[in-house]
């Protein structure tokens, strides 16, 4: 059952219906959100809320494509080390057994 969860944003509380398991994350995420807003705002030359949660929602939406990217990118390494070593083993054991 959903239940009501206060998160602050820079000077603004919002309430957020979420699941009791999904109160730590979402309480985290609100955490990230507010101190990359914060970061923004001390660097901006109109720190107006909106724009503010919008060049943050971006930022932080480019790092996760980043990361996503990253992620992919070894996945595909490891697969091809996975392969490789699988090779090798099976070179071995026919070695062995010839």
């Amino acid at each position: 059952m959903s239940e009501p969860v206060t998160v602050k944003l820079i000077d603004r509380e919002f309430l957020i219906a979420c699941e009791p398991e999904e109160k730590p994350g979402l309480i985290a995420a609100a955490g990230y959100l507010d101190n990359a807003m914060r970061n923004l705002r001390a660097n901006a030359k109109s720190p107006g809320f909106d724009r503010l949660a919008v060049l943050a929602a971006l930022s932080i939406t480019h790092e996760l494509l980043e990361m996503r990217t990253r992620g992919e990118h070894q996945d595909h390494r490891v697969g091809d080390r996975l392969e490789a070593m699988c090779r090798k083993l099976e070179r071995a054991v026919e070695a062995g057994q010839g």
